[in-house]
């Protein structure tokens, strides 16, 4: 194998186990040494990889961010129907929800540990992502506003990474069926938008 792919794929195996146990157990709850039992290297080994828990956390929620968007810019770009590239977006960001839970999970609790400038760029990948959706949003149901495009694509994301919240719960379905439900639901948030849907609700 070659010895850079190698690294690579050592360091994705630490975050991978890193990111699992910051999940289940905290941040501070965690120590190098046992992150290092769980891929197999000693403690110390770790630092020929990472500086430091703070700079695998770092990696974990700045990686995942700059994936989302790369990926979402390359399904817009890959189709001129905008109903076919939402289709896209939904279906992408389902399986970053269903297969990537402790990062889910991670952001949600530990985004505030982040350095500040990792933090802002963090927040300004995830408003690039947001964009992205918003403009596919906008194009597939042009009589909305942008106001209310970009409320219900947070409205969407909510209902999306609400997955680890389903773990070990009876009677859900295996990961088709969940997925299945997933994309039933974002889409029928996003016809909301259709002007053409029920207007009797009103608060």
């Amino acid at each position: 194998m070659n010895p850079t792919k190698a690294v690579e794929n050592r360091r994705e195996q630490i975050l991978r186990e890193a990111a699992r146990l910051f999940a289940e157990r905290g941040f501070h709850g965690v120590g190098v040494d046992e992150i290092g039992a769980a891929v197999g290297i000693s403690g110390p080994g770790l630092y020929r990889h990472f500086a430091g828990k703070d700079a695998m956390l770092a990696e974990l929620l700045v990686g995942i961010s700059g994936r989302l968007l790369a990926a979402g810019k390359m399904r817009v770009a890959e189709t001129a129907d905008p109903a076919r590239a939402l289709d896209a977006l939904i279906r992408g960001h389902i399986d970053f929800a269903i297969d990537d839970r402790p990062l889910i999970i991670l952001h949600d609790r530990e985004l505030d540990r982040l350095r500040e400038s990792d933090r802002k760029l963090v927040r300004q990948l995830q408003r690039q992502y947001v964009e992205e959706w918003v403009g596919v949003v906008r194009r597939v149901y042009p009589e909305a506003t942008e106001l209310e495009a970009r409320a219900a694509v947070h409205a969407v994301f909510g209902l999306l990474n609400s997955t680890p919240h389903l773990g070990g719960q009876s009677g859900l379905p295996d990961r088709c069926g969940t997925a299945t439900l997933l994309h039933r639901l974002a889409l029928g948030a996003l016809e909301a938008l259709d002007s053409r849907a029920d207007p009797r609700v009103t608060y």
